[in-house]
This record gives structure tokens, C-alpha cells and sequence, in this order.
């Protein structure tokens, strides 16, 4: 198996994780490593992952179980909405998590804000974090509380998890089904995709209604961005891109980021950690035929999804890679798909 393809990631979930595991220093752990992670920095090290979008989250407080999507036809609740004043505490105990294992890392883990901090970063082997929020319930509409967010390094955000807010209407977890589910942005919504431009924040489709894809189409002046989708053509969830979207984003330079949930990659939407690689590869083969070898890379779902057995983890990643270059795909797309393309798609973004 080969490690050689560095690999910037689209999306994970490791924050969250180490906020729900308080019992267990999540300094530590996060440095040292657990096996429960699928990420952390011996296993990023150990896969060639050299940074990447680190989600800021604010879980629900619905008791809402997601067994069901093991079954492969589900229909999970929409989980009620939040204002700020739920939404902002756990977003703050999470960057404090983030600011601790920065400070105790010693410079091994290291905040970017920029494509040149991402570079510096991986030249002297430290893990590039790209803060990202998913889902705004933490901002008030006044956008007063993304001001904070932007100064703590935020450059990266999802108006809607699949929950609704005061910015717009989230997809619901259901299979099959198509992303037209619901209204899209409200005019808060509007503002704060307006507010994302100015202070280049990238805006992240992966969790929106189609209807808000299209608002959001309409108003922003920056490349299209699903952080961790992959094709409603291949696996018929909402939370998947319909060919049109897909057009979409390759018209306007954007970036897809291949999700590894298997409920997102396969075909009867189950969630089984069995899935065969293959069905990674083939996601990715058909991106790249729609939208062209430039604009899609990896959005992995890394700790906040069950993922196929045979990469288990960050660690795991040249397993994907090799299953690529076995299929034919050449060093210098593996390259692209690995971490050139995220990075051409900051730099035109956030720099």
C-alpha cells in the first residue's frame, strides 16, 4: 500500500467526537491518538493527510436515533430547530478544544487561514486546520457573533446542517429522495451568504435544499462549494448532487468533495461497513466525468459517519488511492484529487 499522494480533506467531524468523549482529555487524545478516531495525528501522519476543514457543529438536543439508516429505505426526523442560544455553546467548547491542541501540540497542529498558512504548514509537517462551521445556528442574524468566528479563524462555512435556522432549510436524512425538500435561504439567509463573500468565507452546499443551492447560486459571486456530497445519480439521497447541481458548480469553478458514508455512496442508501472501495471510485470517476478532473477532491465525513471497513480511518487513505491508480487514474490526477484542487479552490476563495 502507498502513502505518497498527500491529502487535504474536505470535511470532518473530530471535534465533535472529542466534545462528546470529555471524560477523556481530548488533548491528549487527539496527539496521542485512539482507536476509536478516524482521525487524529498519528493516523493523519500515518495516511499522508496533511490538513484540512475541522466542522464546528452544534449537536442537536432531540433524542433522534439514525439506526434506521442501516436499512437503506429510512425517513429520520427533521431535528428541531436552534437559535443562537443553543447553538453557540458547544461551537465555543469546540474551538476551545481546537485552541488547547494548538497551544499543546507545540506546532504539530496548527490554525490556517490562508493557502500560504496551509503550505508553511505542510513544508514543515504540521496538520493544516481550516476552521469550518456546519450549520450557522451559533450566528445571530445581525451576523454580530461571525465577526468572532471569522477573528478565531473561521474560513469555511454550511448556512444549514439538515436542520432548519433562522438562514435557511436544511435536507432531512431521508433515502430515497430527492434535495428539492423545502424552502431554501430566508433573507437572513440572503445577508449572511452576502457577508461570506465580503469576508471571502467559503459557502458550503453539502446540507441545503436544492432550492437554497439555487438562491445561493444566485447571489454568491464565489465558486460553488459541496464540502462532502457526492452524485444523487449514483446514490439517491437528498444530501447527494443532482447532475444539474453538479453542472452548476463546475460552471462557476467550484468543488466537489467525494463523502465516504456509505449511505451516501451506495445505491440502496445503506449504511454497512462492507461497502466496497469500488463504490468510492466509481462516485468519483462519474464527478470527475461531470464536472472535469480540476474540480473534485475528498470530503471524507471523517468521525461523524460510518465509512467503508477497508479504510477505517484517515490512516487508511492509500488504500483509496491505490484503488484509484489501480483503475488507471494517473499520479498527477491523484495529486489533484489528494489535496491541488482543494488548495487552487482556497486560494481563489479565502486568499
Amino acid at each position: 500500500m502507498s502513502g505518497d499522494i498527500p491529502v487535504f480533506d474536505g470535511h470532518n467531524d473530530i471535534l465533535l467526537k472529542l466534545y462528546r468523549n470529555r471524560h477523556d482529555d481530548p488533548v491528549d487524545a487527539f496527539i496521542q491518538g485512539r482507536d476509536s478516531f478516524h482521525i487524529d495525528l498519528p493516523k493523519a501522519r500515518a495516511g499522508g493527510l496533511f490538513g484540512g476543514l475541522f466542522a464546528l457543529y452544534s449537536p442537536s438536543s432531540d433524542n433522534i436515533s439514525f439506526d434506521g439508516m442501516k436499512d437503506g429505505r429510512y425517513q429520520i426526523p427533521m431535528p428541531t430547530p436552534m437559535d443562537a442560544s443553543g447553538g453557540r455553546p458547544p461551537i465555543l467548547a469546540k474551538l476551545a478544544i481546537l485552541l488547547r491542541i494548538e497551544r499543546e501540540s507545540h506546532g504539530a497542529v496548527v490554525r490556517c487561514t490562508s493557502t500560504r498558512d496551509i503550505h508553511a504548514a505542510r513544508d514543515r509537517g504540521a496538520l493544516a486546520v481550516v476552521v469550518h462551521l456546519e450549520g450557522a445556528e451559533a450566528i445571530d442574524p445581525d451576523l454580530e457573533f461571525l465577526e468572532v468566528l471569522y477573528a478565531c479563524g473561521l474560513r469555511s462555512l454550511g448556512p444549514v446542517w439538515s436542520r432548519n435556522n433562522v438562514f435557511g432549510h436544511g435536507v432531512p436524512f431521508h433515502f430515497p429522495g430527492s434535495p428539492d425538500m423545502g424552502p431554501g435561504l430566508t433573507d437572513n439567509g440572503k445577508r449572511l451568504i452576502e457577508a461570506c463573500n465580503r469576508m471571502k468565507i467559503v459557502v458550503d452546499l453539502s446540507h441545503i435544499t436544492e432550492k437554497g443551492f439555487w438562491d445561493v447560486a444566485r447571489l454568491s459571486t464565489a465558486p460553488l462549494v459541496a464540502t462532502h456530497s457526492n452524485a444523487h445519480a449514483l446514490c439517491p439521497s437528498p444530501r447527494n448532487l443532482t447532475d444539474r447541481q453538479l453542472d452548476a458548480i463546475r460552471d462557476t469553478g467550484g468543488m466537489v468533495g467525494l463523502n465516504f458514508a456509505t449511505c451516501f455512496l451506495r445505491s440502496d442508501g445503506e449504511m454497512r461497513s462492507d461497502t466496497p472501495v469500488d463504490l468510492m471510485v466509481e462516485q468519483l470517476d462519474y464527478l470527475i466525468e461531470r464536472l472535469g478532473e480540476d474540480h473534485v477532491g475528498l470530503g471524507s465525513d471523517f468521525d461523524g459517519a460510518a465509512i467503508p471497513e477497508a479504510v477505517g480511518s484517515s490512516a487508511g487513505l492509500p488504500v483509496l488511492i491505490d484503488a484509484l491508480r489501480t483503475r488507471g487514474h494517473s499520479d498527477a490526477l491523484l495529486r489533484k484529487i489528494g489535496s491541488e484542487n482543494w488548495l487552487s479552490l482556497l486560494a481563489r476563495t479565502i486568499d
